[in-house]
């Protein structure tokens, strides 16, 4: 039988201008994934995902694909935040994300957070690629459940590779149906807001980040390689956003 549901992929590309700045030969989204381009900062090109309706619902499949060429600067925004809601057939949806950086790329993906509303079933799963020169910003932040609401069944993966090795490969997964003790106090200890930030630098290599606390449910791990990432549990999505906010100050200026 057919997939049901929608499918829908965001494509873009952005090289260096040979000016000093980022151009941007492909733009093109589909759907529920309209691209707008915005005012950048020197060299650098910045894309807003903005959704032009509801998604993703049960069933749906979107896809966000970026690669940066050699020096290329690129940032990556979404204009609000991402529901992940109900389908009619109860199939789950998908969201993926493939980031691809070559040798000097520089790439910001900071999307606004997902919201996992009840009786959803969402399954993310974002790849990254970098070359060894390139330098990456990623955040993520995942909303259980609107105020007041149960959540829906989320599962989130992030693997990234640099120079073709393995730097992270991580999965969780929440709401009903998860494995047990997602939300007891080895899991979320009942927080509803959960989120990363990684940063991959090649200047870690000479300076690597200290593993430390950050805040009162936020770790500092650095990684086998010239990066860090920060995981964070907050009770709300503001609160959220001010850790990884003062972690991004930190690590990535």
């Amino acid at each position: 039988m057919p997939a049901s549901g929608l499918r829908a992929t965001a494509r873009i590309h952005a090289v260096a201008d040979g000016r000093g700045g980022t151009a941007l030969p492909l733009l093109a989204g589909e759907g529920p994934l309209a691209l707008r381009r915005t005012r950048g900062s020197g060299a650098e090109a910045r894309v807003v995902l903005v959704g032009a309706m509801s998604a993703p619902l049960g069933g749906d499949h979107l896809t966000v694909e970026a690669a940066a060429g050699p020096g290329a600067r690129l940032a990556l925004a979404s204009a609000a935040a991402t529901l992940a809601l109900p389908g009619r057939g109860g199939e789950p949806a998908r969201y993926d994300v493939r980031l691809t950086l070559e040798d000097g790329a520089s790439v910001r993906w900071l999307p606004e957070p997902l919201v996992s509303v009840r009786g959803s079933e969402l399954r993310v799963h974002t790849r990254v690629a970098l070359a060894p020169t390139a330098r990456l910003l990623l955040r993520e932040e995942q909303v259980l459940g609107r105020s007041g609401e149960a959540p829906g069944r989320l599962s989130s993966r992030l693997t990234v590779t640099r120079g073709g090795r393995p730097l992270l490969d991580q999965e969780l997964a929440c709401g009903p149906g998860a494995p047990g003790g997602w939300d007891g106090p080895a899991g979320l200890a009942g927080h509803r807001a959960l989120g990363q930030l990684l940063v991959v630098d090649p200047a870690f290599a000479e300076a690597p980040p200290a593993a430390r606390v950050l805040g009162e449910y936020a770790v500092v791990t650095p990684l086998a390689g010239p990066a860090v990432l920060v995981t964070a549990l907050a009770p709300d999505a503001l609160r959220l956003r001010e850790v990884l906010d003062e972690a991004c100050r930190t690590y990535h200026g």
